[in-house]
Formats: structure tokens, sequence, C-alpha cells
């Protein structure tokens, strides 16, 4: 069978500011069947991304394309005139971005975002064009297809939205659809509806795919083939099948081993007497509603407790509760009702009321660490800020403990000198948990700190949360929707769901939950197995 894609010998390169050059792709050939889905995986950095967007004929600003040829459906797409390539974008090559948010214009109604490939290319009339959409929207499984495209993006969920991406690149009929980490930020439930309808769309098209993504699970569920990158250059390729369960490569292997971490060796046994940490009854919320009430209730009645020592986690959907729990425990949403105590001493709702001592003994670390630091400021700095403001560390004194914090982290100490900008997102995660620790706290909340990053790095961060554990006796409050990351590291694990308890387990004994809810959430994590997904029960649309 003659191939859609063919890639051979590419190499795509960069100039830095100083005008060295740098090799980003080196030298990778691929082919791709007509229908033939295809996974690119591999850590970041590791070029998939950049070899998926060289299919469409576009590189990242101050990239080229140095040599090689990549041709789909029989255009070279590294030659071709832009008018050309133009052309091919939308109606023979599609894409599918990792953020859909950001792919949307809020202004704009969902519809008439989705068929504007149509009107740009000029494929259909637009009534015809609009027909189309809501068969698309069907075939995706989105609710009220008649309907939905009259929204605008802020009015759907995360998942909702993500799919509606993929309508905006189906629309055309591309022989070729390009999906780039499309469910990396969407929670467990939402990631199978939307894989599901990824990939039944994909089969009665009989398009052909390129999945970019470095969780392997979710690509057994989807391609025919996988490729393992690792600096721009092909580790190995196989079969789905060959590379999960026979892989050659001592790079795939530790990618797979990656996959999952080891669990928490020994639980500490819970200390009895006062917790590190105490949640009782907290409700709070949004908004200013009547009697001092808010007007959107996120959290009902939240009770939880942390033993010195120990570490809980807490799980659930998006809109669980779960980062809004993080935030009335660190008093940047205040109760309304309801206690924090910190080791039996009651903290003040409010983070403005409470005393410079509390702050320092409560820490949180945020989910995105691109928003959490200063981009202006370098990691010294950053790291630097705390020792003064906690404990009035300054000159050398201060310079010698931002190096042992960059230690701690396991980051160079030269590091101290650049700017969060200069930094992988791994990297910029242990910044961010530096700065935590140079508070010298007794619990440090963890919200989502993993959720952003690749597989390999994020086992890296979980093993140096657990040896600083050990090292400085901290507790944890760890929040994710990444089960295998939440048993890695807790003792104790808190389902939530609706802004309530749902049960709490222990995190050994979560195949002993009773709750349909929790059960659920329990089995849709991705296994690496190619049939998972098809055995999974189907849920609701929405």
């Amino acid at each position: 069978m003659m191939s859609l894609v063919q890639i051979r010998d590419l190499r795509l390169g960069a100039t830095t500011d100083s005008g060295r050059e740098v090799e980003i792709i080196r030298g990778v050939s691929l082919d791709i069947a007509p229908g033939e889905i295809v996974a690119l995986i591999g850590e970041s950095g590791s070029g998939k991304t950049t070899i998926a967007l060289s299919l469409m004929g576009h590189c990242r600003p101050g990239c080229r394309i140095r040599s090689g040829s990549v041709m789909v459906d029989g255009l070279d797409m590294a030659t071709a005139p832009e008018a050309r390539r133009a052309a091919m974008r939308g109606t023979t090559v599609a894409y599918v971005p990792q953020s859909a948010a950001a792919a949307f214009n809020p202004a704009i109604r969902l519809i008439d975002q989705v068929i504007e490939v149509a009107r740009i290319h000029d494929l259909m009339p637009m009534e015809e064009a609009r027909a189309k959409a809501v068969e698309v929207f069907r075939a995706l499984a989105l609710p009220d297809p008649d309907r939905i495209g009259e929204r605008y993006p802020h009015q759907v969920s995360g998942g909702q939205l993500q799919r509606l991406a993929a309508a905006m690149a189906l629309i055309g009929d591309p022989k070729l659809v390009i999906f780039d980490e499309p469910t990396t930020a969407l929670d467990v439930t939402t990631q199978i509806e939307v894989l599901r309808a990824f990939k039944s769309v994909m089969k009665a098209g009989g398009m052909a795919g390129v999945y970019v993504s470095h969780d392997l699970a979710v690509v057994a569920q989807i391609a025919d083939r996988i490729i393992v990158l690792k600096g721009g250059e092909v580790q190995e390729e196989g079969t789905a099948e060959q590379i999960l369960h026979r892989a050659a490569h001592p790079y795939t292997k530790s990618l797979l081993e990656a996959f999952h971490p080891a669990p928490r060796s020994a639980a500490t046994p819970p200390v009895q007497g006062i917790p590190a940490l105490e949640v009782t009854g907290v409700t709070a919320g949004y908004g200013r509603g009547r009697d001092g009430q808010p007007l959107k209730i996120a959290l009902h009645d939240v009770s939880c407790r942390l033993d010195k020592g120990r570490n809980l986690g807490v799980i659930g959907e998006s809109g669980s509760g779960k980062s809004t729990l993080a935030r009335a425990i660190a008093g940047l949403l205040p109760p309304v009702s309801g206690r924090v105590l910190l080791d039996g001493h009651q903290l003040e709702p409010g983070v403005a009321a409470r005393s410079k001592e509390d702050l320092r003994r409560l820490q949180i670390v945020f989910q995105l660490a691109d928003t959490a630091l200063n981009q202006a400021q370098s990691v010294g700095d950053i790291i630097g800020r705390p020792l003064t403001f906690y404990h009035g560390a300054k000159g050398t004194a201060r310079e010698a403990r931002v190096a042992q914090l960059l230690d701690m982290v396991r980051l160079p100490r030269a590091m101290r000198h650049r700017l969060p900008g200069e930094l992988s997102g791994g990297q910029k995660q242990r910044v961010n948990l530096a700065r935590a620790l140079a508070a010298n706290p007794e619990v440090i909340l963890c919200d989502e700190i993993t959720s952003a990053l690749d597989t390999v790095v994020a086992a890296a961060v979980i093993d140096l949360l657990k040896e600083l554990q050990r090292e400085l006796d901290l507790s944890y409050v760890f929040i994710s929707h990444d089960l295998s990351t939440v048993e890695a590291i807790c003792d104790e694990v808190m389902v939530m769901h609706h802004g309530r308890v749902v049960e709490t387990l222990a995190a050994d004994r979560l195949s002993e939950a009773r709750d349909p809810y929790s059960q659920l959430l329990f089995a849709s994590v991705p296994q690496l197995d190619t049939g998972w997904l098809d055995r999974v029960p189907q849920r609701a649309a929405g």
C-alpha cells in the first residue's frame, strides 16, 4: 500500500541568541499508511511536536528545516510554496491542539469557528457546513449536538471543548489528523470519553492520525504503531503491542517503568496525638450571595486529617473541589464556616490575618510553575525572597542557603542566575518546590504539581518529594487526578465529588472502595493494555 506520509532523513535546527547552531531533529524517517494511527512518544524536548508540525509545513519561530523531505499525500511540505501548503491545511492535514481553550476565540459562537475551515477553503455552502458540523458533534458524542454550537467557548466543559477542537479539524474531511497531547489537561473520566470519541470517528472516516503524547497508557488505546523519540532521534519503532509488552530499547523500558512509580515503601504509622493538619466542617465558595454565603458553594462541610510524617491524597474529577480545598486551607479563599488547625493551633480563615509564623509553617506549591514564578526574577531571587522574609537571611548567608536548596531539589547551583523562561517544565517545578522549602515548613500543599510534566520528569519529582520528606520530616497534602501518582506517595486517599468528601481509603486498599463514584474513578485510570478502552463501560455523554 502506498504511504500517505513519508518522512525521509528530516533534519531541523535552530540558531540560538549567541549564534550557535542547534540540531533539534536529527535524521528522522517514518511512514504512515492511509487509515493508520501512529503515536510519537517521548519526554519533553524529544521532538514529538516539532515533527508533527512539520507535517503541516510549519516550524516554530527561530527553527527551520535544514534537509530531508516531508511528503504528505504527494506534496513535499518541506519545500512546497506557502500557498500550496496553506491549501493542504484543514483539507488534507488538520491539527487538534493541546489546549482547546487557547484555540477558540471567546467572542465567537462555537459553530462559526468549527465551520471556518469550510468557509476559508470554499469547500461547501455554509448551510451544508452547519449541518455537517452537527453530524460531527453527534459522532463525537457531544451532548445536545443540534444546539451546542450556538454556545460560546466558556459555556462548555473542558472535555467538550477538546472534542469541539477535534470537530474543527474534522470538518474538512482531512486524510491526516495531528493530535498534539489533546487529553493531557483532562481528568481520567473525561479523558476516556474524549479518547473513545476520537477513536470511533477516526475509524469510521478511515483517516490516518499522528498522536503526540508522553502518556503510554493513552497511546495504547488509540495507536496502531508507536515511534519512541529522544533528543530528536528515533529510539524504537513497532506495533503498540510490541512496544508495550516486548520493548527492546533501554529508553523505552525506562518510559514503561516511569509509568508505574514505585509505591510508598513503608507507610508511616499514624502518630497518636495532635495531627499536623486538621480540617473540620469547612464550607467555602466564590462570589457574594445573601447572608454572607457564597454565590457558588464549591466545598460543602469538608473534614479531613493529616497526621505528622504522613501524606493525604485528594482526588476527583475537574470541578470536584480539590484545588478549592487547598486554597481554603492556605487562606487564599477564606472559608465561610469550619476550622483549619495546624498542629492543634486554629488558623485565621484569610491569609492576610495569619501570622508570619503560620504562613511559614504551611506552604503551597501551585500546579503551573509558569504562572507561579515571577518571569522577571532570577531563580536565586525567587528562592531567596522567602529566606529573607521568614528568616531574615541576607548577603552571603542567603546565597549559601539558596545553593543548599538548589542541591536539595537536584538543580545545578549555576542555575540561580537563570530566569524561569530559560528552564524546562520539570526544572521550573523544582524551583517552585525549592521556594516552598525555603520557608522551612511543616506541611506542604501540592496542587497538581506533576500534571503538566511528562511521565519521566513527574516520576523524578515524586522521588524527590519522598527523599525530602525523609530528610526534613514533612507532611504533604497531595492533590491530583492521577491515581498512580497519588498511590506512589500517599498513605491515605480522600475522594471528592461536587465539593463533598465521598470516602477516605488507605492508599494500598483502593480496590476496597464502596462508593460507586470512587469505583468509577479508579476504573477510569488507563492501563498499559491495547484493549482496555473497549472494555471500559460507557458513561453518559457530556
